[in-house]
Order: structure tokens, then C-alpha cells, then sequence
């Protein structure tokens, strides 16, 4: 029989995270394994648990879940974390991309792409929910009606691709044949000719401006 992937919920609405890891447990290769209703109490948990992927809630009382997700990945370099939340907000999901989360799911998310994202997570690939991406793309590009056209080479249009689909660093340099030095020149490349600020926003960038599809 093949391992379920382990999770850690991180939440401070008990009925909705025990709601929740029934819905987790019922899925395919997956199990929770623990909970916590805060930072700080989840910060606790991983001296007994070392989890595939944890599902981390923005604002909660004793500590909030940027400053546990700084925390813990400071700790663990390779902790999985996304964010599980209500809350849309530029600065709180730009605080979660800073603290190192793979992505973030909103609340109100259906199981099957709840399934979907969790795949995603368990191979270190990202993945947004798919109600953020018009609040990212009018949050970030709303006013931008005229866009410079982008000449971006063959390769970076290869890369681009590739990130799209979620492949980390690695398996680019592999797919590609060529060395993740590379790699992250490329990526440099992509931000600074679409003036992103980071890979998250370069997407929504290459995806509004159909550089690639999804």
C-alpha cells in the first residue's frame, strides 16, 4: 500500500478545521496527522511531527500564520506550507510569498481542486487557487492598458512555460538540458522585462498577457 502524504491544519475555527480533515481523509494519499489552532501551537507540533504538507491559516490569535510560516521554514528549509485562508489581501498573500509558502488556497475551495492543489504541494510545486487569479491580475496589472510588447528569446519562452506548469528549478534544468545556474538567469531575465516583482506576479503577467496558457 502506497504512504499517505502526512498534514498539519493550522487554524483558530475548530468546526471548520476538523470539517476539513474530514474532507483531507477521505481523499486519496492523504491523511492529517495533527492540528493546531495557532502559530504557536503548531510551532510545538513539528518536535513530534514531521509533515509532507501543512495547511496554514493568515490571522490567528497567539501567532499569526506569516510569522509561524517564517518560523518554521527558517527551521525546516524543506517544510511544505500553503495558505488555507479567507483573507484576499495584497500584503497578506505577498507576506506568505515572502515567508516561502508554495500557495494559497482560499476557504471556500472545492474538494476536487483541494485535491489538485495538495498533488501540486507534495511535489514542491506551487499552486493558487483558481479565485485568486483575477484578484491578483486587477490588483497587479488593472491599470495597465497598454502594455509595452515583450521580447522575450526562445528559451526564455521555454523556461516561462515550464513555470507555469509548476516545475521547480531542477526539473527545468533537466527538461531543458541546461544548468540551473541558467535557470535562475532566465528567471531573472523574465521578471526584469515584464517589471514583476517576483514569480508570482510574473504569471499572472504571462498568463493576462497570454504569454502562456493554463
Amino acid at each position: 500500500m502506497t504512504e499517505k502524504t502526512s498534514i498539519i491544519l493550522v487554524d483558530d475555527h475548530t468546526i471548520f478545521r476538523q470539517g476539513l480533515a474530514m474532507v483531507i481523509n477521505r481523499l486519496e494519499g492523504f491523511k492529517v496527522i495533527a492540528q493546531a489552532e495557532n502559530g504557536k501551537e503548531f510551532l510545538n507540533l513539528l518536535n513530534d511531527f514531521t509533515p509532507g504538507i501543512v495547511l496554514m491559516d493568515i490571522r490567528m490569535q497567539e501567532m499569526n500564520g506569516i510569522e509561524a510560516t517564517k518560523k518554521a521554514i527558517a527551521q525546516y528549509p524543506d517544510l511544505k506550507i500553503a495558505a488555507l485562508t479567507m483573507s484576499g489581501e495584497e500584503k497578506d498573500l505577498q507576506a506568505m510569498i515572502n515567508a516561502g509558502a508554495l500557495g494559497f488556497l482560499l476557504k471556500s475551495i472545492e474538494r476536487d481542486e483541494l485535491e489538485i492543489a495538495l498533488n501540486h504541494y507534495v511535489k514542491g510545486k506551487n499552486y493558487y487557487s483558481s479565485e485568486l487569479m483575477p484578484f491578483f491580475t486587477n490588483k497587479y496589472f488593472g491599470n495597465h492598458e497598454n502594455d509595452p510588447d515583450i521580447n522575450l528569446t526562445r528559451r526564455e519562452k521555454e523556461v516561462l512555460e515550464q513555470i507555469a506548469l509548476g516545475l521547480s528549478n531542477t526539473e527545468i534544468a533537466e527538461k531543458l538540458f541546461i544548468s540551473q545556474r541558467t535557470v535562475d538567469g532566465h528567471k531573472a531575465n523574465l521578471i526584469s522585462k515584464t517589471g514583476s516583482k517576483n514569480i508570482v506576479n510574473l504569471l499572472i503577467f504571462a498568463i493576462k498577457n497570454k504569454l502562456v496558457e493554463i
